[in-house]
């Protein structure tokens, strides 16, 4: 699900051929941009292209190295998937805030057509017009609005299903940038707390050779000052 989803904005964005694009980047590691272009049959400018289009709305990432023979720029490319699914959530929300804004419109006004014409007209429209099409001089009739919206209906629960699936992907990958967060505080804790383990054994061993160190050195300052014995006289 997630896949699809990501390849709607894809789409959306880029175009038709862009969609392959979420197959060959990945969300944690970069991608060479000479790959994707081999892979999508496009040149490297066309891949570019579509790339920085997506880009440009921060759905992927990239990080760049120099040739240092040749002296230019390969770039590699990475999708940031939480990104596209916050991308994906606020446009379904806009969509679904226009719809029920035409649900209440069709709910509390009147609309009239021509049928000859297959022209719509608000009421302001047609009044301003004498109720006459301005296009074959017809008179306009008042439109039945319930087919119109029991369709818009249909739409806005269709989105709003797709909404909770984006939700529900939303919370999974939030879910797991806060494992992999604890992951690596546990990591950082576990190696800071070696460290300190480290510390105190040389610490340890340092007051230890401390200690006998100065031992030695009273044990050697101790046979300077001791009397020496004088010989017995025969």
């Amino acid at each position: 699900m997630l896949k699809k989803l990501l390849k709607d904005i894809m789409v959306l964005i880029a175009g038709k051929q862009s969609e392959p694009i979420v197959d060959l980047l990945d969300g944690k590691k970069y991608v060479n941009e000479f790959i994707i272009a081999k892979k999508l049959d496009l040149t490297i400018n066309q891949t570019r292209n579509i790339l920085y289009k997506i880009s440009d709305q921060g759905l992927v990432s990239f990080t760049r190295k120099k040739d240092k023979r040749k002296g230019w720029y390969t770039y590699f490319w990475k999708i940031e998937i939480l990104k596209c699914l916050e991308f994906l959530r606020t446009i379904l929300l806009k969509r679904m805030d226009q719809i029920a804004h035409q649900i209440k419109s069709r709910e509390t006004k009147e609309f009239y057509s021509c049928e000859k014409c297959n022209i719509e007209f608000s009421e302001e429209n047609a009044l301003l017009h004498t109720f006459m099409c301005n296009e074959c001089g017809e008179i306009v009739t008042r439109k039945d609005n319930t087919s119109v919206i029991k369709e818009y209906n249909r739409e806005f629960e269709k989105i709003k299903r797709e909404l909770a699936l984006v939700d529900a992907e939303l919370q999974t990958e939030k879910d797991k940038i806060e494992k992999a967060k604890l992951k690596e505080f546990k990591k950082n804790e576990k190696i800071k707390e070696e460290e300190k383990a480290k510390k105190r054994v040389a610490s340890a061993k340092k007051r230890a050779d401390n200690r006998e160190a100065k031992k030695k050195l009273e044990k050697k300052e101790s046979s300077k000052t001791k009397p020496v014995k004088k010989a017995k006289k025969k």
